[in-house]
């Protein structure tokens, strides 16, 4: 029962900050698997793909739903397949590493991508 609210209020949490930032949810459910449900990092990656699949189509409906017209299909059709191609190829990438390596990478990465961020104006 514990690891099904602990999941809920990630998923709450996630599927807000991905609604709000775009950002998937990866962001905060990668830390949060690890971190709360002690999960190894290639799972907890593993595990947060799958759920931004429906994170992300609920999103994308919403928008498309209430004719927000935000969304640049032109876009997604052309990122998306290169989204893709290298999301299956950095899957198999993702399993050679060892859990601590994946690790490294993704919190070098958020502090990359938060200065960054930060750094930007208006």
């Amino acid at each position: 029962m514990k690891i099904l609210l602990i999941g809920l209020g990630i998923g709450l949490a996630a599927g807000l900050v991905g609604a709000l930032c775009g950002v998937g949810g990866g962001i905060l459910m990668v830390p949060a698997f690890v971190l709360a449900l002690g999960m190894a990092q290639k799972s907890a990656v593993a595990t947060s793909l799958a759920i931004v699949v429906v994170t992300a189509s609920v999103g994308t409906a919403n928008h498309w739903l209430n004719k927000t017209e935000l969304i640049d299909w032109r876009l997604v059709a052309f990122t998306a397949v290169g989204a893709a191609v290298a999301a299956w190829f950095g899957t198999d990438l993702m399993r050679t590493l060892s859990n601590q390596q994946l690790s490294k990478f993704f919190g070098v990465l958020l502090i990359l991508v938060g200065v960054r961020m930060l750094m930007l104006k208006g």
